[in-house]
């Protein structure tokens, strides 16, 4: 049996433990995912703990996905561009960390076709969803990023691509995509849309990493405009994917994953 766990302060309401159990089967692998509800003073004895019960693989999330960055033996490449850790592969012993948002958004998009290189795209908060969207963006060679904050920030100074501005100068931005990494929408505030109606008008496609609802307000305007619409449910599942990808050192078939997401949206509905 191998064990694996979801890392966070406060847990009760993840869907992980079902989507891991859901691969285990997938993939005939004897293993148990478990939720792992740490108290912030108690952290750093997170790399002692994995170590000393074998626990091969955990997943990280808020509030310590940079806090257990400064615990591991190796950071991945995208995980330090982004400056976060999701999830934590013990290696033999060896610690190493990656960040699966990062792919999570990249099968997002793929499964809903749409493209960013040479597109202009507008990303709404600066949060860690936000730097694992970016970096992305980035990478893909999105031609022009509009990062949208409540208030002014230097960001990403070094990048020519990115401009940092505020809600209040969205009214004059058009672009191709837009992208919201804020809570704004989700459950139980389903009523709220991160930007109104008239800024949705300006793109061709809109993104939402929220999962529930799986259509926020945000995409029923976009749907009401004629747009094509991607919620975050199949990066929830990607991510998953991705670090069972790490922890088994093997690739996973795609039609995993949709089968995975097809099984999620009956329950959401």
């Amino acid at each position: 049996m191998e064990f694996y766990g979801l890392v966070g302060e406060k847990l009760s309401h993840s869907l992980s433990p079902e989507i891991h159990k859901d691969i285990f089967k997938e993939l005939n692998i004897e293993g148990a995912y478990r939720l792992f509800e740490i108290p912030k003073e108690n952290i750093g004895d997170l790399s002692k703990s994995l170590r000393t019960l074998s626990i091969k693989g955990v997943n990280v999330t808020i509030p310590y996905k940079e806090t257990v960055m400064n615990y591991l033996d190796e950071i991945s490449r995208e995980a330090k561009e982004i400056g976060a850790v999701n999830t934590i592969f013990n290696k033999k012993g060896k610690l190493l960390g990656y960040n699966t948002d990062y792919y999570g958004f990249k099968y997002m998009l793929e499964d809903k076709d749409i493209t960013v290189r040479n597109k202009k795209v507008t990303v709404l908060g600066t949060g860690g969803a936000s730097k694992a969207v970016v970096a992305y963006l980035l990478d893909e060679g999105a031609l022009d990023i509009k990062l949208v904050s409540r208030t002014k920030k230097q960001l990403y100074k070094n990048e020519s691509r990115i401009d940092v501005i505020t809600y209040e100068e969205l009214d004059e931005v058009f672009g191709d995509v837009i992208i919201n990494t804020t809570p704004v929408g989700m459950y139980p505030k389903i009523m709220d849309s991160p930007v109104s109606e008239d800024i949705i008008k300006n793109y061709d496609a809109l993104v939402d990493l929220i999962y529930n609802p799986l259509e926020t307000e945000f995409l029923k305007l976009g749907i009401k405009n004629n747009k094509v619409t991607c919620g975050g449910l199949m990066m929830l599942v990607g991510q998953a994917i991705k670090a069972e990808e790490i922890w088994q050192e093997r690739s996973i078939d795609k039609k995993v994953i949709l089968d995975i997401y097809k099984r999620l949206i009956i329950k959401f509905k």
